[in-house]
């Protein structure tokens, strides 16, 4: 069973099940993996919620044996992956972390996810359990948005984090500059007419990112095809991607698994794509919450490890525990 929210819309929704449409799909990271809640989607009055949908009884123990980098340990591996990107002259790799609370009895999910849908109204807000994944996230990042009858398609650049009352550096402002040229690479391929907007500030919770948003049209049937090219984006993988990808690989000390992936959810009117990004997976003793960052030449180790902990509360600061 899943409940979500789309982005500034407070109905609550589910996939009905009686149904065999595939209304909402989650793709892993590195594409491999998917979950996939068929039926169609209708409006779930917050009184008929499952409240035994996500207690601590029904989750999976934690058999992973993963334990947390320390703050040391995030800083040294992140000094090697700044002299790779300076050795390479990259733009950009995003080196993530997993965070593990353990601190906890029991977690009440249900009001959880309330707490995330008020904090995070613009954001796609989603819990799920499908007996072998329980998951619970908020990111407002659109891969894609596809309007069925006039075929517009809609995407946007976002990267560069920083608390919101601070002022843009220059570092922030590199790191979402390759984002931005490297969507406009991939629609030129499909198509002669892009609409980009200018480059503003998009806030979500205590933290803000820079924002540049693209429209066009396109074919329906070349919908499949660009998100496959956009995936994953410079914003939660780097450029060029092949080599980034495989430096993801050697120096991140777990798998993304679901972090990092896309979700795709298909309505009557349109088609929409959300990077799963500000989420974690939820075990009956622990809860992983997974976090990155675009890493540049620039970068400082110990802010970056300041940001990580700032886009960790997205979900640790909406837990109700006891």
């Amino acid at each position: 069973m899943i409940y979500f929210k789309l982005p500034f819309d407070e109905r609550l929704l589910s996939a009905d099940e009686k149904s065999t449409k595939n209304a909402v799909n989650f793709f892993s990271y590195n594409g491999l993996d998917q979950i996939s809640f068929s039926g169609d989607i209708s409006e779930i009055p917050p009184n008929e919620v499952d409240q035994k949908l996500i207690t601590n009884e029904v989750l999976n123990d934690d058999t992973t044996n993963y334990y947390a980098e320390t703050k040391e340990e995030y800083c040294h591996t992140l000094q090697q992956v700044i002299k790779v990107i300076k050795e390479n002259n990259l733009p950009k790799l995003v080196y993530s972390r997993r965070k593990i609370f353990t601190n906890f009895h029991t977690v009440n999910y249900t009001e959880s996810f309330k707490n995330l849908c008020k904090s995070y109204p613009n954001a796609f807000r989603y819990l799920f359990n499908d007996g072998k994944n329980a998951w619970m996230g908020a990111f407002s990042e659109v891969l894609g948005k596809f309007n069925k009858t006039t075929y517009e398609f809609e995407t946007m650049a976002l990267a560069g984090t920083l608390p919101v009352s601070e002022e843009w550096s220059e570092k922030e402002i590199e790191e979402q500059k390759p984002v931005t040229n490297y969507i406009q690479n991939i629609l030129a391929n499909y198509s002669d007419n892009i609409d980009q907007s200018e480059t503003y500030d998009h806030i979500s919770g205590n933290i803000k990112h820079l924002r540049t948003d693209f429209k066009t049209s396109i074919q329906p049937e070349d919908l499949d095809k660009i998100i496959q090219d956009l995936h994953p984006t410079p914003a939660v993988c780097g450029i060029p991607k092949d080599f980034c990808n495989e430096n993801i690989r050697k120096y991140e000390k777990f798998p993304r698994e679901f972090y990092a992936g896309y979700i795709k959810v298909e309505t009557d009117e349109s088609i929409l794509y959300f990077v799963n990004l500000r989420c974690a997976r939820l075990y009956k003793d622990s809860i992983h919450v997974f976090v990155g960052g675009g890493i540049t030449a620039q970068s400082d180790p110990e802010k970056e490890w300041r940001e990580t902990e700032l886009k960790s509360e997205a979900i640790l600061k909406n837990l109700i525990v006891s």
